[in-house]
């Protein structure tokens, strides 16, 4: 249940393929509720309070590979993340490293091209 009394953004993603690109941010820990009745809008959130809502992208408007956006997932599990998707980090180091900006990130490329950080403050 959300907290009143704080505010929070939630990204909406435009999507080609809703499925596909659910069943990739389930791999992540986000998930809809099982009774969310809405076929062409998605709400996904993950046990910590972080949500993303997917729609369908209007056809030919986005393009794979040309992808301009991008959402930073931010979370403790930066490491069970990396473990779990390590193949697909899309840094040299397949690992997550400490940013100069102050951020433990990893990056990853996701549905339809999307540039999808995830990070933690660092503890450097």
């Amino acid at each position: 249940m959300m907290n009143q009394s704080t505010s929070r953004v939630a990204a909406v993603i435009p999507c080609n393929d809703l499925d596909s690109a659910e069943a990739w941010w389930n791999r992540l820990g986000f998930s809809r509720p099982i009774d969310q009745g809405y076929d062409d809008y998605r709400m996904l959130s993950d046990h910590l309070g972080s949500e993303i809502h997917l729609n369908p992208a209007v056809e030919g408007w986005l393009i794979p590979g040309r992808n301009p956006f991008g959402v930073y997932v931010y979370t403790p599990r930066v490491d069970s993340l990396a473990t779990q998707m390590r193949h697909e980090i899309i840094e040299p180091a397949k690992c997550p490293e400490h940013k100069e900006w102050g951020m433990y990130e990893f990056s990853l490329n996701g549905p339809d091209g999307l540039l999808v950080r995830i990070g933690w403050p660092s503890n450097l």
